[in-house]
């Protein structure tokens, strides 16, 4: 038990880290709340909050990737190094695909909810 608290400390720790420093998990974790925010209001299905936690936890763990191997690649390589930078511009990519689809899935979800409340 000693270790699996030690390591939900230390992950907690990251998890601190990122939000401290990076400005896109910060602006993700705002467009996050707002979304459910708005899925209670909209009341939108248990099945539809369930699929917006799935695409946040990937998102939100995707950004958390690509920060560790931002850090991680900087260490390595303090100077420019162009395999460097394409394993992040891959890693960046990853966390730009994911938020596409989330956004593709929010209006999928929201589209009729926003729908009823325009024709009222």
């Amino acid at each position: 038990m000693k270790n699996f608290l030690t390591s939900v400390r230390c992950a907690s720790r990251g998890i601190s880290y990122a939000v401290a420093t990076e400005r896109n998990i910060r602006v993700q974790l705002l467009v996050f709340v707002l979304v459910i925010v708005a899925a209670d209001v909209l009341d939108v299905s248990k099945t539809d909050v369930v699929l917006i936690l799935a695409i946040s936890a990937l998102l939100f763990s995707l950004e958390l990737t690509n920060t560790a191997i931002e850090r991680l690649s900087d260490k390595v390589s303090p100077q420019y190094n162009e395999q460097i930078g394409v394993v992040k511009d891959i890693m960046a990519g990853a966390v730009l695909l994911a938020a596409a689809f989330a956004f593709v899935i929010g209006l999928i979800i929201f589209y009729e909810p926003l729908l009823k409340i325009i024709q009222q």
